[in-house]
């Protein structure tokens, strides 16, 4: 990105890819278990992690509640921007802490499992109610196949998104 407005512009176009890819998840993907989600908007906001940084994918995962906010409501919102922000957290830390030494599958399982614990984490005011928090193990299994299939995906289509954004 060589100008700031080229940000701006990149940065609209990943939100707008994942606004797509969360919206088309919630229509066409169909899980047996409530809450389990491929998460395959996550893939735009690790790439964001990875070649823009913990700024700029952020404010794409608060962006996202926001559009959630707008379609499946207030409850749904602050499960997004729960697990969102815990996320992009744990995947930033393994980035930053392991200098390399992680792989970009490794973090976004563990983006996965942090993105359910951070959910749960938001569940328990909002029901009142620390009994949701044996729903974990459910979404651990989830958590980790999501984030195994998610990272795959990423490090397939990196290469790429590069090409076209840098």
């Amino acid at each position: 990105m060589r100008t700031r407005g080229g940000k701006v512009a990149w940065m609209g176009l990943l939100f707008a890819l994942s606004m797509a890819l969360s919206f088309l998840e919630s229509q066409i993907l169909i899980f047996p278990v409530p809450g389990i989600k491929p998460g395959l908007a996550n893939i735009v906001t690790m790439y964001c992690l990875f070649c823009f940084g913990p700024k700029e994918a952020y404010t794409l995962a608060g962006l996202r509640s926001l559009f959630v906010l707008l379609t499946r409501g207030a409850v749904a919102c602050a499960m997004s921007l729960a697990g969102g922000l815990v996320s992009v957290t744990a995947m930033y830390l393994l980035h930053k802490i392991g200098k390399g030494r992680f792989s970009q599958t490794f973090q976004s399982v563990c983006g996965g499992l942090a993105h359910n614990l951070g959910q749960l984490m938001a569940a328990v005011p909002i029901l009142g109610s620390t009994s949701v928090l044996y729903y974990f193990p459910i979404l651990a299994v989830s958590g980790v196949a999501m984030g195994l299939l998610t990272g795959t995906l990423l490090r397939r289509l990196m290469p790429r998104l590069n090409q076209i954004f840098f």
